[in-house]
């Protein structure tokens, strides 16, 4: 039950990302980007399509791996260090220089802000309070996830409701449409690169499918005929990372159950339930729980088959709903994000940062900053810093350890190239 819960709930973050510009999860970021562009084009059926059709690809692809590469490929995630672990998070900063428009000091000075934000806080090495202003409720920083449903979901609001014609909704065909045969051939190259990219970030430890997201966006548009239609609603922005999160949530798991290391935050929630039952995941899990391990992979497959009859059912229902008058529907929006927000923490305090963050979207947006830069800065700056300084600490000060731990000095080299690129 945890494992298709956990399926269900990385595919679910990019239904709101589509048709609300706010992603459920921090992986369904890169979404937002074509999927509701194509929503404001009345195309709200055919990217829900996409993202379904490519989340089952990327699922069975990752479900194929976690069946025959688990042990194998698990000894990958040893060789991690902190080195490797800044080296990949640079890696995904580096997708700035492809996410920042027509300024890419742009997307540098956006990027720093949200480096910003991800140094409040308590110090990763030293433990000293920062930037925390003496507030109890900053101490483990800012959740990322308020940051986005801020620059995002409320930002939009703001700006639905400056517009001088808001109160008319624009009309998108309640039905979903998923791909045929030319899509279906079309969409091929940016689902395998997902896929794939989907599978080695699934297998470092607490990589998460963030990175993955974003990188495979960014070589999907690199390898695109159509470049410029990404970002102005191309199917191929939305199939490249949802079929990279669908990966990731099934390949996550192999160093989970060979090593007893999530590869991603909800990894480490279905981890606990393992726990839970007292089973220790690890190489003896195979030998004494044979039987869990096998139940798990068929609960796998069905929960696909599942996720497919359930979305197909409930989407239609979505897109009638965003078609519902402006002022009704921002008003249900809002009380929706707030009180969501709400119900994270239980606390105001998160309400007030959310709405915080939505004037400072509102402000970025105006003066044509772009928005996905800073959400990489907030969503990898604590990694990148963590494992910088923890390198730091190991090596004694010698940032040559850097390029001597062969894992880092290619991800590092790579993250040149892309940038150069």
């Amino acid at each position: 039950r945890s494992a298709s819960t956990y399926l269900g709930a990385e595919y679910g973050g990019s239904i709101p990302a589509i048709l609300l510009r706010t992603p459920g999860t921090k992986s369904a970021a890169a979404t937002v980007l074509d999927g509701y562009a194509m929503k404001e084009q009345g195309r709200a059926g055919e990217a829900l399509g996409v993202s379904l059709y490519s989340t089952l690809v990327g699922s069975a692809f990752g479900i194929l791996m976690l069946l025959f590469m688990t042990q194998a490929l698990a000894n990958v995630a040893l060789a991690f260090k902190p080195t490797s672990y800044f080296a990949l998070g640079i890696l995904g900063l580096s997708v700035i220089a492809s996410l920042s428009g027509g300024s890419l000091v742009k997307g540098l000075i956006a990027g720093v802000v949200g480096l910003m934000i991800s140094s409040i806080g308590t110090d990763p090495v030293t433990g000293i309070n920062r930037f925390t202003f003496g507030s109890p409720e900053l101490l483990n920083g800012v959740p990322p996830i308020l940051v986005m449903v801020g620059v995002y979901a409320v930002c939009e609001l703001f700006i639905q409701a400056s517009e001088p014609g808001w109160a008319e909704a624009k009309a998108n065909e309640a039905r979903i449409v998923l791909p045929d045969g030319a899509m279906r051939k079309r969409l091929a190259l940016p689902q395998s690169i997902g896929s794939v990219i989907g599978l080695f970030e699934g297998l470092t430890p607490g990589g998460g499918g963030t990175i993955a997201a974003f990188l495979s966006y960014n070589e999907a548009r690199r390898w695109s005929k159509r470049p410029h239609e990404y970002g102005k609603g191309s199917p191929e922005g939305v199939a490249a990372p949802e079929a990279a999160n669908g990966s990731v949530s099934c390949t996550a798991l192999i160093p989970m159950l060979s090593l007893g290391i999530p590869g991603s935050n909800s990894a480490a929630i279905l981890l606990g339930g393992f726990l839970v039952h007292g089973l220790t995941p690890g190489p003896l899990l195979f030998v004494k729980n044979a039987d869990v391990i096998n139940g798990l992979y068929a609960g796998k497959i069905i929960s696909l088959l599942a996720l497919f009859l359930i979305a197909y059912a409930i989407l239609r229902p979505c897109i009638w709903l965003v078609n519902r008058p402006k002022p009704v529907l921002m008003a249900f929006i809002f009380a929706l994000v707030l009180s969501g927000v709400f119900a994270i923490g239980n606390s105001l305090f998160a309400v007030g940062v959310a709405l915080g963050f939505g004037v400072l979207g509102y402000a970025m947006r105006y003066f044509g900053l772009p928005l996905l830069p800073m959400i990489l800065g907030v969503v990898l700056g604590f990694m990148v810093e963590s494992n910088y300084r923890r390198a730091l600490v190991l090596s004694d000060n010698d940032h040559l350890t850097f390029l001597q731990e062969p894992i880092s000095a290619g991800l590092l080299v790579a993250s040149a190239l892309f940038i150069i690129g």
